[in-house]
């Protein structure tokens, strides 16, 4: 419609100028291709030619025209509008005061934003919530609160019913109420509540009126007030000094066990049994006895207490410590290292629950100590005789060939054979009470120990003899009788090494 209005406008125009002017002003009479100007074309209008813009064109049609940005929306964007032939925002200058505009299909739509009322094409103004409740949707005897955005209705205090409807009393009488309630303040209520005085008791409600009495030890008119027999402590004679929920009594009755004593500190009662008794004050006293000594244990940790006497020879707790511990039985006793020999290694054995050296202290002087399984083995060494068990002493003997010298060590060698087959004998006895895997796995570690023992030995007095061949003075053992003889008696040496 605008580019035919275009059209006509520009007719007219021409017109008009081909009127005013005279023939030979007038370029020509007839359409030609030179009449009109670029992208425009040439009509015959009252016999006179008339130039106008082709369709989707506008300008100046004697000269130029150009094509149009738009003939219609559809030719625009969303958010634009086709007027004059071009795409414009048809959200400007469109909406009021404060309104917002958005563009919808071409087609500009105006809104309040949020927060905002009003009409969006003239003015937008800030909402104010209480407006919601002016006028008011609720009842009678209601009030209107905005919450959240939303009117809401409720009854006033005192009144219930529907607040959209309408609110009244919950009752004008007590007879609307149940015989156990009462209308008070317009609320069926327990009279019980208000209608007993002070310090009163209520028992019940009867015929919408409650029932009261003044509690025990209390004395007055229940429905007024109740007077206690005490209110502090100095309100109470001495013989029952304390105010005990209003009424005067001892604290000692009833509260300490048979037999016990109880005095009072303020008002405070101390329970406790007479010098010669003992127990539980609160329970029973009874007399006292030698195992209280011990009762609750006044020993340190994993120690036991037993009844004893001191110096004096006055009855007192015994502390020591529990089988297989140690340390100060008054302040705690710890787990020794041992309570047995097989806790520990070979060559040591276990003495005051410690792994120590048997030998210590066990042969006698001059005398060699071997620990093994456990035990001493005492020997007088070579060129020593005696018991070794308290004192071997040194023989001074004379050279003797290297054959007799061998034949001692033989004689050696069964004597240490005779200790070790005791030494056996012994731990036999200690392995019986031993499980089986265990006397098993004793038996392979004291063989191959027996074994490096008696390799070291042979192989140290092999060095000896190897060191002395040429002479020797060897130390006869004194318990062999036919040593002992030959060293005394030469010929019968002589005659014994001929043999």
């Amino acid at each position: 419609m605008s580019t035919q209005f275009s059209s006509i406008c520009i007719l007219l125009l021409t017109l008009a100028l081909f009127g005013q002017g005279s023939l030979a002003d007038a370029p020509s009479t007839v359409c030609s291709g030179s009449t009109c100007g670029s992208n425009a074309q040439c009509s015959m209008v009252g016999g006179r030619p008339v130039c106008s813009c082709f369709r989707g064109y506008m300008g100046d049609p004697l000269h130029h025209c150009t094509k149009a940005e738009c003939l219609d929306n559809s030719e625009c964007r969303g958010h634009q509008h086709c007027r004059n032939e071009r795409c414009v925002d048809p959200c400007i200058e469109i909406c009021g005061s404060n309104a917002q505009c958005e563009t919808r299909n071409h087609v500009p739509v105006c809104s309040c934003p949020s927060g905002y009322t009003g009409d969006p094409f003239t003015h937008c103004r800030r909402f104010d919530p209480e407006e919601l409740c002016h006028p008011s949707p609720c009842g009678q005897n209601t009030q209107c609160e905005v919450v959240n955005g939303i009117p809401t209705c409720k009854c006033l205090p005192g009144y219930h019913g529907s607040p959209i409807a309408g609110c009244r009393h919950e009752c004008e009488t007590s007879s609307e109420c149940g015989s156990n309630l009462a209308c008070i303040e317009f609320k069926c209520q327990n009279p019980c509540h208000s209608q007993c005085g002070v310090n009163a008791d209520c028992e019940g409600v009867r015929n919408n009126a409650a029932v009261c009495k003044c509690p025990r030890g209390y004395f007055g008119n229940p429905y007024a007030s109740c007077k206690a027999e005490c209110v502090s402590h100095s309100d109470c004679p001495r013989s029952k000094p304390a105010c005990f929920y209003n009424q005067c009594k001892n604290p000692c009755d009833g509260v300490c066990g048979i037999g016990a004593n109880c005095e009072l500190r303020d008002i405070t009662p101390i329970c406790s049994c007479p010098k010669d008794m003992t127990g539980d004050p609160f329970v029973r006293c009874r007399p006292f006895e030698k195992r209280d000594l011990c009762e609750p244990n006044p020993c340190g940790q994993n120690a036991r207490c037993e009844p004893g006497y001191d110096k004096l020879h006055e009855e007192r707790p015994v502390c020591t410590c529990l089988p297989g511990y140690q340390g100060d039985p008054l302040r705690g006793c710890v787990r020794g290292e041992c309570t047995e020999d097989t806790h520990c290694p070979d060559h040591q054995a276990c003495f005051n629950y410690k792994c120590q050296n048997p030998c210590t202290g066990q042969c006698g002087s001059n005398a060699d100590c071997m620990a093994r399984r456990h035990l001493a083995v005492c020997t007088c060494p070579p060129g020593y005789n005696g018991d070794a068990l308290t004192n071997c002493y040194k023989v001074t003997g004379t050279s003797i060939s290297r054959r007799y010298y061998r034949q001692v060590l033989e004689m050696e060698k069964e004597e240490q054979r005779a200790i070790a087959k005791q030494i056996d004998a012994m731990e036999k006895l200690v392995n019986e009470e031993k499980p089986e895997d265990e006397k098993k796995e004793d038996v392979v570690k004291e063989e191959k120990k027996e074994e490096k023992v008696e390799e070291k030995k042979e192989d140290k007095k092999e060095e000896k003899v190897e060191e002395k061949k040429d002479d020797v003075a060897i130390v006869t053992p004194e318990p062999s009788k036919d040593v002992a003889e030959a060293i005394k008696n030469p010929a019968v040496l002589i005659a014994n090494l001929a043999l």
